[in-house]
C-alpha cells in the first residue's frame, strides 16, 4: 500500500460510498490509476469490487440509480451518474487461453490481488482508494517512474495467452513515451507472429491508437516485423533506394521521418503519411544516368492503400478520405487563387488542409537542400487559402452567382444540359475567365446555349 492522493470525480466517490455503506470496498483499478499517478486525464474510471454484478445491480437500482447489464456473465453492471456510464466489475482471474485470444472461462474472487495478477501490464495492475491508498503489487509506480513497459510476472505467458498484447504494449509505449522493458521487448519479436490469431477488428482497433501516437516512426523502426505481418506491403518499402536529388532516404526510413515529422493527430493524415509512398517500388523507372523516378506512383499508392484499408477493416469514410491524399500527395501545387480554388472545389477545405499538411511532412522527410523553398511555398498556399475563404470566394456551385432556375429563365431545360452548363460557368470563376456576377454568368449561359443550337 502506498500513500497517494488521487482526485476522484464525485460520481466515482459516490458509487464508493453506495459500496461502503454495503459493507465492503470499491477501488479505480487499471488505466484510470495510471494516468492519474501521470498527470493525464483519463479517459474512464473503472471500478472493482468483491461484490457480485446481480448484487450490484440491485443495490444501485434500490437507490434509486439506472443501472444497465453490461454484461453479467463477466460481472460487470454500469451504473448511470448525470449521464455519464461508470462501469464496476466483481473481483475476477481469468482461467486458461487456449485459442490464445480469450480466457476460457471467468472465475469471480474476493481477492483483489488475483484480480489485478490477471491484468497485462504492471503499470494497469494498480487499484486505488482514498481510504486505503495505492495498491501496487508489481511495482508499476516504479515502472511509471522508469517509464517501462513490464509485462505482469512472465511475458512469455501474458502473450501467449492473447497475442493482442503485442500491440497493446508498442501502443503504450508510443503513447506514453516509455521504453519497452527488454524480456516483453524479446517476447515481442518471438511472438509476434500469434498475431495471425487475433481478429483484424481487434487488431485495427490497436493499430489506430498506434498511428496516432507521436512515437509511431520509432515503433515502426523497431518491431518493422510486427506491423509487417498484418500489413505485408510495408515490406515493399524497406531498403528500398530512391536514388533521386531530392531524397536522402530509402523509402522506408524516408516515411518513417515524414511521419515523425507530422505534428498532426489527425488519423486520416497520419494513415495518408505512412502509405504516401507505398507503391513506389511498383512504379519507378531509371534513366540513363542512373536517376530514379516514380511517375505515377500516386495513384498505385492510393491503390494499394485501398486494398490494405479494406481489409483492415476501416470505415469507408476514412478510407476514401486516405485514399485521396494519397491520390493526391504528389499532385502539383502552385502559388495562386485559381489554382487554390480548384483544389477546393475538387477536395473541400478540410481535405485540402490535410492534402497540404501531408506534403509538408513529406517535404520536411526529403533532401533538406530543398526543404526551406518548398515548405515556403505551401505556407503561401495556406496563407492564400486562408484569404480566399475569409473573402468568401466562389469555388462550388452553392457560391455561384446563378443556379438552376436562372439558367431555366434563359432558356435552359432541367436535366444534364443544365447541370453541365452551371459546371462550365463554376469553372470559369474558378479560373478567372470571368467575375462572379450574375448579369455577367447569364450573358455567357446565353451564348454557350447559342453556341450549341446552332
Amino acid at each position: 500500500m502506498i500513500n497517494i492522493d488521487i482526485k476522484l470525480p464525485e460520481a466515482v466517490l459516490e458509487i464508493f460510498s453506495v459500496i461502503k455503506e454495503y459493507g465492503t470496498e470499491a477501488y479505480i483499478v487499471g488505466g484510470c490509476v495510471r494516468d492519474s499517478i501521470m498527470g493525464r486525464n483519463p479517459h474512464d474510471w473503472d471500478i472493482c469490487t468483491p461484490v457480485l454484478a446481480p448484487e450490484l445491480q440491485v443495490l444501485f437500482e434500490e437507490k434509486g440509480y439506472k443501472v444497465v447489464p453490461t454484461g453479467l456473465q463477466h460481472g460487470t453492471v454500469t451504473v448511470v451518474i448525470d449521464g455519464e456510464g461508470y462501469e464496476i466489475t466483481q473481483f475476477r482471474r481469468d482461467g486458461n487461453y487456449t485459442d490464445g485470444r480469450h480466457p476460457d472461462n471467468v472465475e469471480f474472487t474476493s481477492d483483489l490481488s488475483e484480480d489485478l495478477e490477471r491484468r497485462d501490464f504492471t503499470i494497469n495492475a494498480m487499484a486505488y482508494n482514498p481510504m486505503t491508498g495505492l495498491i501496487d503489487p508489481f511495482d508499476g509506480m516504479r515502472d511509471i517512474r522508469n517509464r517501462r513497459i513490464v509485462c505482469v510476472g512472465s511475458a512469455r505467458e501474458r502473450f501467449k495467452e492473447d497475442a493482442l498484447r503485442i500491440l497493446r504494449a508498442i501502443r503504450f509505449a508510443a503513447q506514453l513515451d516509455f521504453s519497452i522493458a527488454s524480456d516483453t521487448s524479446f517476447e515481442i519479436l518471438m511472438q509476434y507472429k500469434n498475431l495471425e490469431n487475433i481478429s483484424i477488428e481487434r487488431i485495427n482497433s490497436e493499430f489506430v491508437k498506434i498511428v496516432t501516437t507521436a512515437k509511431l516512426g520509432e515503433e515502426l523502426a523497431q518491431y518493422s516485423n510486427v506491423f509487417e505481418l498484418f500489413i505485408p506491403e510495408l515490406k515493399a518499402m524497406f531498403g528500398f533506394l530512391q536514388n533521386n536529388p531530392y531524397h536522402c532516404y530509402d523509402v522506408w526510413n524516408h516515411t518513417r521521418v515524414a511521419i515523425n515529422k507530422c505534428g498532426s493527430e489527425d488519423l486520416i493524415i497520419r494513415l495518408a503519411v505512412l502509405f504516401h509512398d507505398i507503391g513506389k517500388s511498383h512504379s519507378y523507372q531509371d534513366d540513363e544516368d542512373g536517376v530514379r523516378h516514380f511517375k505515377g506512383h500516386g495513384r498505385v499508392s492510393a491503390d494499394i492503400t485501398d486494398s490494405i484499408m479494406r481489409r483492415l477493416r476501416f470505415d469507408n469514410n476514412t478510407r476514401e478520405k486516405v485514399v485521396e491524399l494519397v491520390y493526391y500527395h504528389d499532385a502539383t501545387f502552385e502559388v495562386g487563387a485559381k489554382y487554390v480554388k480548384r483544389w477546393l472545389n475538387r477536395i473541400g477545405e478540410k481535405q485540402f488542409r490535410r492534402l497540404l499538411e501531408l506534403r509538408k511532412a513529406d517535404i520536411k522527410a526529403q533532401n533538406p537542400k530543398y526543404e526551406k523553398d518548398r515548405i515556403q511555398k505551401v505556407n503561401d498556399i495556406e496563407i492564400l487559402l486562408d484569404q480566399i475563404l475569409l473573402e468568401e470566394s466562389c469555388f462550388t456551385l452553392k457560391d455561384l452567382a446563378v443556379n438552376g432556375e436562372d439558367l431555366v429563365s434563359v432558356g435552359y431545360k432541367p436535366g444534364t444540359e443544365l447541370g453541365s452548363a452551371l459546371n462550365i460557368l463554376l469553372q470559369m470563376v474558378i479560373n478567372e475567365e470571368v467575375i462572379n456576377n450574375k448579369e455577367i454568368l447569364l450573358f455567357e449561359a446565353r451564348n454557350m446555349l447559342v453556341e450549341k443550337r446552332m
